[in-house]
């Protein structure tokens, strides 16, 4: 796991560490000290604690104009154990929402697991983003899927169909932004 790096090739266009408006200002890496783990497995340093003992982030790129995010994942979502949804919520979701995203695209290819606790703080968040926001989940694993629509996230989180295969790297934030805001006019119309 400690070779699976945070996605690097729009830092020319944005770097978290950088903005003074991300939760991760001023935050400094380091490339040989391996201190985060997942259970008893170290994971790249340039990945983002959130407070969470399994889930671990990077903000990939933030627009403040068109007010969307774009966020990486990896590990294990579990909010039964850890409450992850709410390190997420309070820890970075607030401080973007302080500053008017209301659009995010959470990219879930290396997450392994989602264990569910309740709906709280999913329910805070799609209230929070408004009728001009949405929460898109990008590339997650199937059985992640799955379990989420099992217990109706499904309502607050929008998955499925060409989200669920998108390559999202062959384009650029701006680009990943545009082609997912297609799918999601595409929904919202037939909805």
């Amino acid at each position: 796991m400690h070779e699976i790096e945070p996605y690097y090739s729009w830092r020319h266009l944005y770097i978290a560490s950088e903005d003074e408006l991300s939760p991760f200002f001023g935050r400094e890496y380091s490339e040989f000290e391996f201190t985060n783990k997942i259970y008893n497995y170290a994971i790249h340093p340039q990945w983002d604690s959130i407070g969470s003992e399994t889930l671990y982030i990077k903000i990939l790129f933030v627009d403040y104009v068109e007010k969307y995010c774009i966020i990486e994942m990896m590990g294990e979502w579990n909010d039964a154990l850890n409450n992850d949804i709410m390190f997420l919520k309070r820890e970075i979701v607030d401080c973007l929402l302080r500053h008017g995203i209301n659009k995010y695209i959470l990219i879930g290819e290396n997450v392994l697991n989602f264990h569910y606790s309740d709906e709280s703080y999913y329910e805070e968040w799609f209230d929070d983003i408004g009728e001009e926001g949405w929460i898109v989940l990008l590339n997650f694993r199937e059985h992640v899927i799955r379990e989420m629509k099992r217990i109706h996230l499904d309502y607050y989180i929008n998955t499925g169909g060409e989200l669920d295969d998108f390559n999202w790297r062959r384009f650029s934030p701006g680009q990943v932004f545009g082609n997912v805001c297609k799918i999601m006019s595409k929904r919202l119309k037939y909805n």
